[in-house]
Formats: structure tokens, C-alpha cells, sequence
């Protein structure tokens, strides 16, 4: 099933377990492939969180009973997650201490994604209907596709991604680029 015929939960579910995936490769890589590897993460977390904040948390508001105390815990989390995502990504996978900050994050995070689908996702899926839940996927892509590619710490809500992330956005692959450009010239 491609991405496009997917309802954007399950579209979801499936970053969460690449998330986890991961999470789980930086326990066997070190050096150089340790760092692509929590790049990736990083990349993989600052995109789907902003969309989930642009999109999917906006609509959970509305979407069900209780909507607003689901959504706020989700954003503290987030928002918690970002700023310890932002020190790792500073400090390099080489600092003496990225491997207890890595695991703190990995917790937050984890937690955090179950959280998500025990108390939001069930309930937007319960309140929405499938055809609504596929667009909401192309939007999401759609999202991910200009989102930044770092965390940016404080800018959690859908109003703030939309004024901060595009600048941020280009700051970030503008940085990316540098990188991979450095990296492909050994400089």
C-alpha cells in the first residue's frame, strides 16, 4: 500500500516505528555512521513533529472531547523532546555526554509516541472519517517536505510553524547541505 492510500494514523504509526528503528540502529553503529544515523533521527523527528503540530494536533482540538488536554500534553512533551534533541544535535554523537542525553531522549520520545497512540490517534480515528484521514496524509506530506530539519525549540503550536518554519526550514537545509557538502570533500 503506498503512502497516499494511507489514512494519515497509520501513515503515522509507520514513522513512529522508524522512530524506533532507529533508535534502536544507534546501538550498533559508532563513528562516523553513528552520527548519519542520529541524523537521520533528528531529521526524522523535527519533520514528523511538525507536522503533527501544523495538522494533526490543530484538528485533534476539535475533533474530540477532550481534544484541547491531549493536545497540550502532547506539546509539553514535544516541546521537552526538541530542546534535549537541540543540545544532542549541537554536542555531536562524540561528547562524553551525548550517551545519557540519548537515552533520556529516547525515553521522552518513546513515551511520548505512546502516548499518541493510546490517547490521541484512537480518538481521531473514532471521530474522523477515512476519506478525511487520507487527505490529512497528503497534507502532512506535504508539510514534511518544507519542514525544518532541526529542532526548534519553542515553536510547538500551528501558528508559530507557520511564521518561524519556512525560515527555519531553508536556515536548516541551507546547513544540511554544508554538511553533506563538507563531508563528500573531507574538509
Amino acid at each position: 500500500m503506498k503512502d497516499n492510500d494511507l489514512d494519515v494514523i497509520t501513515f503515522l504509526l509507520r514513522q513512529h516505528e522508524e522512530i524506533r528503528t532507529l533508535f534502536q540502529e544507534m546501538d550498533h553503529v559508532s563513528g562516523p555512521a553513528r552520527e548519519e544515523v542520529f541524523q537521520r533521527l533528528v531529521r526524522t523527528l523535527s519533520v514528523h513533529e511538525t507536522a503533527e503540530e501544523e495538522l494533526v494536533h490543530p484538528y485533534a482540538r476539535r475533533a474530540f472531547a477532550g481534544g484541547d488536554k491531549v493536545v497540550d500534553a502532547r506539546l509539553r512533551e514535544e516541546n521537552a523532546a526538541k530542546e534535549l534533541l537541540s543540545r544532542l544535535d549541537e554536542m555531536g554523537t562524540d561528547h562524553p555526554e551525548f550517551p545519557k542525553l540519548f537515552e533520556e531522549l529516547r525515553t521522552d520520545v518513546l513515551a511520548h509516541a505512546e502516548a499518541e497512540e493510546r490517547e490521541e490517534f484512537p480518538k481521531l480515528k473514532e471521530e474522523t472519517g477515512e476519506g478525511k484521514l487520507r487527505a490529512m496524509t497528503t497534507a502532512v506530506k506535504a508539510i514534511e517536505a518544507m519542514a525544518p530539519t532541526h529542532p526548534h525549540p519553542g515553536v510547538e503550536s500551528a501558528k508559530k510553524n507557520i511564521l518561524m518554519g519556512p525560515a527555519a526550514a531553508i536556515m536548516d537545509r541551507t546547513r544540511d547541505a554544508i554538511r553533506a557538502a563538507m563531508g563528500k570533500t573531507g574538509s
